[in-house]
């Protein structure tokens, strides 16, 4: 048990490489790109090669076999999750009942629960919090450092070549395009500036680690990813370098800045009055229109489908399976490309699984920020690298789909995680509840068991 668990940060590296080099090569699909697109240039859920189907397996596995040996615990560890993520798995699952697809259906489910064992898994062998960051910040880098070596040594296969504004010189690096490497190069940053803050890497290794993601991101040219990282980065700033006499407003701060996202993202569904004053500030700092690049037109097509499944969706993943006969074939005629995504990750969960779905996204961003101001009050800087991964992802998804997407690493890094602050809590209860015990056992002990005094 002891070798496969020393591996487990192997096989999640790798899986996390797998899942950048998905289609690497071909043509980006993004909501940028103007012109048709063919189906066969943009990844497809139902894709995959021996390689990785080999390392899901092993990752499986690696699930299956932790848990199995440590039942017990996963049930404890289980309770303490947040179970709205439980129960939008639940539905997914359900949705294999309605699904317009259920073969994308169960394939997407498959990752699904994979992700989520090995999560489990990685919460009862690698108990100290710390390891979180100390695996994912490594596998980060690596490939940021891969992507400037490949722009130097390639540049015409690392940076985008097509002639559209946004994407003209944007970097893509080993990732499959330009948005994917903004959103890992804004993780990194994150990952490092926290280190730097909670002085878990000294100064020599921080700043290299934070400059190389700052550079990735500036150069990705990701708009959406650099608004998350300097949002993520401030809150960040605020919760670990605040003074002491603010850290009583801290949950009002982090509660402040989570209802804000919220009308942000109504606003950018054009589902609140006088949403173009409220997106002004945002086009300003990131450049875009109130399109956001197009993106408001493929949202168009996805809330007139989401009309027809309002309440449970179309199934989970069902949507883009890039099937002749998919309902979202229509975008090659209304937007003239395939997006692969709906580029919004609130409207991909209602799309998927309706108005039941969306219910437990939010019921799952509540619960998390819950749990997340829980450790906080204990272990300030873990409960503050938490918190501010949920920022950088609300941000995130306001335009590219990663809530609940097991074919993005975010969906990897959140569930995981979601797992680790449940371990955090179980084991905290578990302390709390011995050291009560304790002190039951010397305070009150029967008079009979008390040694007596010689006369």
């Amino acid at each position: 048990m002891k070798r496969k668990s020393q591996r487990a940060p192997l096989l999640l590296i790798a899986l996390i490489w797998i899942i950048e080099f998905h289609n690497y090569g071909g043509p980006s699909a993004t909501a940028d790109s103007t012109g048709p697109v063919t189906v066969a240039s943009a990844a497809m859920p139902t894709e995959g090669d021996s390689l990785s189907r080999m390392i899901w397996l092993s990752m499986l596995l690696f699930g299956v076999v932790v848990v199995a040996s440590r039942f017990r615990e996963a049930l404890k560890l289980l309770r303490n999750t947040n179970p709205y993520m439980l129960l939008f798995v639940g539905l997914a699952i359900c949705s294999i009942a309605w699904s317009i697809e259920p073969g994308i259906t169960i394939v997407r489910l498959a990752r699904v629960l994979t992700v989520l064992l090995a999560s489990v898994a990685f919460g009862l062998v690698y108990k100290s919090p710390k390891n979180f960051q100390a695996i994912f910040r490594p596998a980060f880098t690596a490939i940021l450092i891969g992507s400037i070596i490949l722009v130097m040594v390639n540049p015409k296969l690392a940076i985008e070549q097509l002639s559209n504004t946004e994407l003209v010189g944007a970097w893509r690096g080993l990732a499959s395009q330009k948005n994917a490497l903004g959103s890992l190069a804004s993780l990194s940053l994150v990952l490092w500036l926290h280190a730097f803050l909670s002085k878990e890497s000294p100064m020599w290794r921080a700043l290299p680690g934070i400059a190389i993601s700052a550079l990735c991101l500036v150069k990705s040219r990701s708009s959406t990813s650099i608004m998350a990282a300097v949002f993520a980065c401030g809150l960040m700033l605020m919760l670990l370098r605040s003074p002491p006499a603010l850290k009583r407003y801290m949950p009002y701060i982090v509660t402040l800045f989570v209802g804000t996202l919220l009308v942000y993202s109504l606003a950018v569904l054009d589902l609140l009055p006088g949403s173009g004053i409220l997106l002004s500030p945002i086009t300003s700092l990131t450049g875009k229109d109130l399109t956001f690049s197009g993106r408001t037109a493929i949202w168009q097509v996805i809330n007139e489908n989401i009309a027809l499944h309002r309440w449970l969706g179309g199934g989970y993943g069902a949507y883009w399976s890039g099937l002749p006969q998919s309902p979202s074939m229509v975008m090659l005629v209304r937007v003239y490309f395939y997006p692969t995504e709906s580029h919004n990750g609130y409207i991909d969960v209602v799309n998927d699984l309706g108005y039941a779905g969306g219910a437990c996204l939010v019921g799952y961003v509540i619960y998390y920020v819950r749990q997340g101001l829980q450790i906080f009050r204990f272990a300030r800087a873990q409960g503050a690298l938490f918190l501010t991964l949920l920022l950088q992802q609300m941000i995130g998804n306001l335009s590219e789909a990663h809530w609940f997407n097991c074919l993005t690493n975010e969906f990897i890094i959140m569930t995981i995680a979601t797992l680790v602050m449940a371990e955090i809590l179980t084991s905290r209860k578990q302390a709390v509840e011995a050291a009560g015990r304790q002190q039951m056992i010397h305070s009150g002990r029967p008079a009979l068991l008390r040694p007596q005094r010689r006369r």
